[in-house]
């Protein structure tokens, strides 16, 4: 199989990931104490699970390995927005911009996930 080694850093799903976890930090600032080990622990461990994932697999030897790891990203990423649609059902807290940037690094994994499977 193909080498699937990548700068990390150098990969804009990495950087768009690192701001999203910077938003949902900020984001889970303004809900409430007793969220510290519900809502605020889970958001934070999903958000900084997407550009985890990336770096991670992007130190894995094959493009299948990559992509499994991209996927997982994704499905964080997935879950995340889940997660912010109840805090703002809850809390209506502020999150539309987030979300946005959230569906933008899906489309952004998907087209780069399908680029490493088409690339000779």
């Amino acid at each position: 199989m193909r080498n699937a080694h990548h700068n990390f850093r150098e990969l804009n799903i990495w950087k768009n990931g690192m701001k999203i976890v910077k938003s949902t930090y900020q984001i889970s600032e303004g809900l409430p104490k007793d969220e510290r080990f519900g809502l605020v622990s889970q958001i934070q461990r999903c958000s900084v699970s997407i550009p985890s994932n990336i770096a991670e697999g992007s130190g894995r030897g094959t493009v299948k390995d990559f992509t499994n790891f991209l996927n997982m990203s994704i499905s964080s990423s997935y879950e995340l927005e889940t997660q912010l649609i109840l805090v703002n059902d809850l809390y209506s807290l502020e999150i539309e911009e987030l979300i946005k940037d959230i569906n933008e690094l899906q489309k952004m994994i998907i087209g780069f996930k399908r680029s490493l499977l088409t690339k000779k």
